[in-house]
Order: structure tokens, then sequence, then C-alpha cells
């Protein structure tokens, strides 16, 4: 069945409409659209709030009352150059959705039938000034059908997804992780900003010859958003970089206190540093090092920094000329490994990067390095916890043969375990137990965004299905079976160096949200040689996640760009999905329900009602703070979306597809690269042996001295 373009456009309209109501009545949004729409009100925050309205109640088409005003306002707005680039913005989405619409009720899916579902179910429910449940229902089932179906279902839901999930054991790793600090290289990220708006350099505890690099860099535009960054300057126990570093080496002492390790041993770990203002760049790592100068308590620790000017120096001084040494007919290598060999940018540039040292490390550094596994650092081991609830320590549990054990899944297909997920519980929850799911279900009455797109309800189901899988409680016993893991958390993850240089997995450096679930998809299927790659899922494995401990601030400052980059997550995963060389249907069947929630026919559309609908539900509280967030997030996301889809959409994705292509060629080559020093090393090659001793000093001299100022 399809729907042709007048049917279509009704079609949208009456749904936008049964979404915002008319003014009599809310719609199932829950908000009084029409209420917020005062024209003549036209003080500085009225503006965009009337702006938003205005584009809510056009989508409704014709028939909505304020329709012709609402028209009326956004050409007469437009033509005030203050506020020009915002309607431009949502004049711009009225086409756009409407075209997205047609598309998806005119091609070969099932749009259409679940356009005529959702209409038919409407016409049942003419009374919409109290949305029951079941109204909410069919409106996820049309816009956002992972999350539909759940609420009601959950226990079902869990074991159905569980059952997905099971791996039968066919072979154990023989050779599994012994020595937690001699075989894995730890890594982590440091994501920087400006110090906060109204701060006076001089109070900030950070060195003299920092403050006028500051005073110019305020004055640059932000070019990358972070969800919560480290803001310079903030006190030291407000600072991630002491807090992440400082618990990791606890948890070490914690073990030589057991004498699981010995007491010489030192853990390697490998910090990367982004920043949001491209001025930051040239005064990150001093800032760093001060920092960790007057740090006195970070014993077993070897700290090596990376900004993008020592991976700038990886490039050119060892990777460039080995390849031009061991690899023939490559163009330009060095403009090819920029590309993704770097920590600046979105966050899958720096979280590949951190994946990828590792092998550098095994193959110039140091050949007993196995495994790699990264943190974040407002995540801390509970190793007291885990030791009484699991019967191990952080570091026993990355000792497991399951990782990098081989199986079959639950559609027959054969699998490798060659990367390890644990879970997060937050530490007001830790008290209660470990098993303490991080993300619960939501409860309704749904409001705003959530109305359309509520993505709680799939991270939830993921949340209890996966990571709190507990083995020898279920038909799992974590021997002869297991659970693999498609929802992982940035930190309390890692991956067998093994199964890094066969398989290369990476996240495109255009992913700037949820890079940790991107990870997995460059490498999704199985090919002909090799199982497919998976995530081991480690019953009892957790971090305690700190976040709200010492981060407040920052995460009250970024809420709004992280809430943007969640619209963005949207069209990047839909259009990802869409250049992979498998079918949509395919992928989705693997990633449902949390991270495929993400991969829509209609990303625009969800990205801007999500937009528009947040924001009117700040104004709706008539809170001067949520006016000014509002403010704050229509204008950061109306300019974030709208480059956004500019690049998804750039040569109907092409751009996307060739940047994707690029991208994996650029890992091939470091990989091959990698591959080929070994060999050479190995047989005694002099070029080889001197790269090496060149990497060697490179690596040492990004090392910083934790203690000593």
């Amino acid at each position: 069945m399809k729907l042709y373009s007048d049917n279509a456009k009704k079609a949208y309209h009456d749904i936008i409409g049964c979404l915002i109501g008319d003014g009599s009545k809310n719609g199932i949004c829950g908000i009084n659209i029409v209420e917020q729409f005062q024209p003549e009100d036209n003080s500085r925050l009225s503006v965009p709030r009337n702006i938003n309205a205005a584009f809510l109640i056009i989508l409704s088409g014709g028939d909505h009352s304020k329709y012709h005003e609402a028209v009326g306002y956004l050409e007469e707005t437009g033509n005030d150059p203050l506020w020009a680039p915002l309607v431009e913005f949502y004049k711009e989405g009225l086409g756009l959705l409407l075209k997205e619409f047609e598309d998806f009720c005119s091609d070969d899916g099932n749009g259409a039938e679940r356009v005529k579902k959702f209409l038919e179910k409407m016409v049942q429910n003419e009374k919409l000034s109290s949305p029951s449940h079941e109204i909410q229902e069919d409106v996820w089932a049309l816009l956002h059908p992972a999350a539909s179906g759940i609420l009601n279902n959950k226990e079902a839901q869990l074991q159905n997804l569980r059952e997905k999930r099971k791996i039968n054991i066919t072979r154990l790793n023989s050779k599994p992780i012994k020595n937690v600090p001699k075989e894995i290289v730890f890594t982590t990220n440091v994501l920087l900003t400006v110090p906060p708006a109204g701060k006076r350099f001089e109070d900030l505890d950070i060195g003299s010859s920092l403050w006028n690099a500051l005073k110019e860099v305020v004055k640059e535009d932000q070019v990358f958003w972070y969800d919560h960054p480290v803001q310079i300057g903030v006190e030291p126990d407000k600072n991630e970089i002491l807090y992440g570093l400082h618990h990791l080496s606890e948890a070490l002492l914690y073990e030589k206190k057991l004498k699981n390790v010995a007491e010489d041993e030192e853990l390697t770990c490998v910090l990367s540093a982004s920043v949001t203002h491209e001025g930051l760049e040239g005064i990150v790592k001093e800032y760093i090092e001060y920092e960790l100068e007057k740090a006195h308590d970070l014993p077993g620790l070897k700290v090596y920094l990376f900004t993008e000017a020592e991976t700038g120096k990886l490039i050119h001084e060892i990777l460039v000329p080995a390849a031009r040494k061991y690899l023939n007919n490559i163009d330009n290598p060095s403009a090819l490994l920029r590309e993704v060999v770097g920590v600046n940018g979105k966050y899958g540039r720096h979280y590949s990067f951190l994946k990828a040292i590792s092998a550098f490390w095994q193959v110039f550094i140091d050949p007993c390095k196995k495994a790699t596994f990264k943190i974040d650092l407002d995540q801390v081991f509970p190793q007291k916890e885990l030791l009484e609830e699991t019967g191990k320590t952080a570091f026993q549990h990355l000792m497991s043969p399951l990782w990098g054990a081989e199986g079959i899944d639950s559609k027959g297909n054969p699998v490798y375990l060659g990367m390890i997920a644990g879970a997060l519980v937050n530490e007001n929850d830790i008290g209660t137990s470990l098993f303490t799911p991080d993300v619960t279900y939501p409860s309704p009455p749904f409001k705003g965004e959530d109305s359309v797109f509520c993505s709680k309800i799939p991270q939830a189901l993921s949340t209890v299905s996966e990571m709190m899988t507990r083995y020898n409680k279920q038909d799992i016993d974590g021997n002869n079976s297991c659970i693999s893991r498609i929802h992982v958390t940035g930190g309390t993850n890692g991956i067998l160096i093994e199964a890094l240089r066969k398989y290369r997995p990476f996240t495109p450096v255009f992913i700037g949200r949820a890079e940790d679930q991107a990870y997995l998809l460059s490498t999704l299927f199985p090919t002909d040689r090799e199982p497919a790659l998976r995530y081991l899922h480690k019953d009892g494995f957790f971090m305690r996640h700190d976040k709200q401990a010492f981060a407040e601030e920052a995460i009250k400052a970024a809420a709004m760009g992280k809430a943007v980059g969640d619209y963005e997550r949207i069209l990047f995963f839909s259009y990802y999905a869409r250049i992979l060389p498998w079918k949509i249907e395919e992928i989705k069947s693997v990633i449902d329900p949390f991270t495929g929630s993400f991969v829509s026919p209609i990303p625009l559309n969800l990205a801007y009602l999500r937009l528009a609908l947040k924001a009117a539900d700040l104004f709706a509280t008539k809170e001067e703070e949520n006016e000014y967030k509002s403010f704050e997030l229509i204008e950061t996301g109306s300019r974030r979306l709208r480059a956004s889809n500019q690049e998804v959409s750039m040569g109907d994705g092409e751009g996307l597809k060739e940047r994707y292509e690029r991208e994996k060629t650029a890992w091939n080559l470091y990989y091959d690269i990698l591959d080929q020093v070994e060999n050479a090393i190995r047989e005694g090659d002099q070029f080889a042996i001197e790269l090496q001793e060149r990497a060697k000093k490179l690596i040492n001299n990004t090392r910083v001295v934790v203690g000593e100022k």
C-alpha cells in the first residue's frame, strides 16, 4: 500500500494536529501550543517562543484556527535580520518534513500501513483533551516503534530480548588476560571547555600564563559540543581529570592489597584531550600538566597525554614514513590518516583513536599488550562492592575466558566475543545493590518530545535485559552460554587487540553522539572468513557512575547542547545505516531496540519535532530560567541541526557515504602499516627498528609526570 502526495499531505497535517491540538484542548503532546503563540508580544524571549509555536501550528495544516496568522507571523518576522536565521530554519523544515513524510508513505516499506492504522485509531478517539495511554502507544507505533508495546509487557519483552542476545559457547579463550597491568592499556578522554561565564580568569586556579590565552579563546565561537566538559579552572574536587585518575589509582592499590597484582606493577593509561574551542588546542597540554602536577595521590599510573598535536606527530613521524617504506601506491597517506587519527572533533574521532592506539602500542612499544579497556573519568571501580556482591574484583572480571570466546547466536550465526562490556550503577543506588539499573522505565503522562520519541523506554528495556543479566540465575550459566551486548556505554568496555587488528572497527568522525554504540556498526555482520564480532556481557562487572556527585555545574551548563546532540544522533544514525553494506531491516534486526531506535525512516521529522516540543515544554513552565534555556535550545538547535542536515543529505547521502568509505580505507591503511612494521621488526629490518625507537621516544615524551612540581 502507498499513500500518494495529496493524501499523504492531508494525513501529515492531521497527525501533527492530533499532536498539538487547536487551543480549546491540548493535543497528545500535553502542551497548549496555541497559548504560546502571542504575536502581539515581541519581547526578546517571546519572539522565539512565537516562532516555535507558529512552526508547529503551520505543520498541522490550513484547518488549524491559527494557521494563516502563523504563516503571516513567520513571513513578517523573517524580515527582521535578528530573527531571519531562525525563521529560515523553521521554514526550511516545513518543506523538508512534509517531503520526508511523503517518501515514508510512498516507499516499499510499511510506512503507509502505519499511517493508515494511526489515522483509523485517531478517528476512534476524537476526545483528545485527556489522551489515553493507548493513544500514546499509537503515536509511538507510528513515529517511534521501538518504544511501543513495552510498558505493558515488560517481563515478556525482557525475556525475548535476553533470548535474542543469548550465545551458546563453542570455545572458551585458551589464553585469557592473566596480568591486567601488563596486558591491558587503559584509555580515557577528557573534554575541555572555557571557564563559566562571569568568572574572572585571575581568580581561577590555573597558571597565570593561561590567563591571556583564555581571554582570546572566549571570544571564539564554540565548534564542538560535549555532554559535560571540564571547565578550565574548575576546583580540584570538581575536576573529572583528577577524580577519574585518582580512583583508577585507588583500584590498582586495592588489587595490590589483595595480592592480585605485584607491588611494582603500573597501569598504562592513555588520556586524550578534546576541546570545544579551537583556541584551546594550544593550551590544553599546559593546563592538564599543571593540574596533574598538583596531584600527589596517583601511585601506579603511567599517564600518557595525547592532544591533536601528539596524534599529528604519530602520523608524520611514524605512520607516514612506514607507509612509504612498506606499502606501495598509497596516494597521500598523510592526508588520509589525518582524517581518522586524532582527538579533536566529534566524539567518534577520539573514541576510535583510543581503541586504535593500543594496536600501535603492541607493535611499537610493548608486545605484551593484549587488550585495551576504556573508562570515563566520572566512573570508578567500586572494588569493595564488586568483591562482596560478585566475589571478584574489577581486574578479576577482566580475566574471564569468556572474553575472546567463540559461540553461536540465537539465529545460528558464529560469533567471536572479542569485545567486553560491563554495566553502570549510579552512585546513589549502589547502597541498594550493584544490580540496580542506572536507567529505569519512565512513567506517564508523557509530555512534549517524549510524546513522539521516548528513547528512555527502549533504553530501560535494553539496560535491564542486557546489562543486568546475572549468570547462573537465569537459563544462562556463564560457562556454556552467555549474553552478547549491543547496548554499551562510552566507558566500561574493551576490545582484544587481536580482534581490533582483525576486524578493524571504527566510529566515523561524523558521529557526535552515541559513538560507543556506533563503533560496532562498521563490522556488524560476519564475513565469509570470520564470525561476527560481538561484545561479551561480563555479568557483575560494574563501574559506579559519579557524574552528579562532582560535575553537576558542568552538566547543567551543557544540558541544552547535549539535547541537541541527541537530535543530531537520529539524523546521523539513520543516514549512517543507509550507507552501510547491508539492508536496513537486517541492521535493525540486530541493533533494536535501543540503538536501533535511532535509525528511522523519518529522522528529520523526529529531530525537528523533538526540538520544537522540548522548547515548547520549557516555555510552558513560564519560569524565566527555563525560558532562557528554551531560547538557548532553539538557537543552538537550529544552527546545529541545519548544519547536520546539510552534512548528512549532501548529494542525497552520497557525500556521507564517500566519507565513510574514505575513513574505512584510512583505518585499513593504519592497520596495514602496523602489520608490515611488526613483520619487519621481527625480521630485523633496520628501518623498522629505527622507526620503533623513534616511536618509543615520541610516546615517552607524551608521558605526564604526576605529582611533581
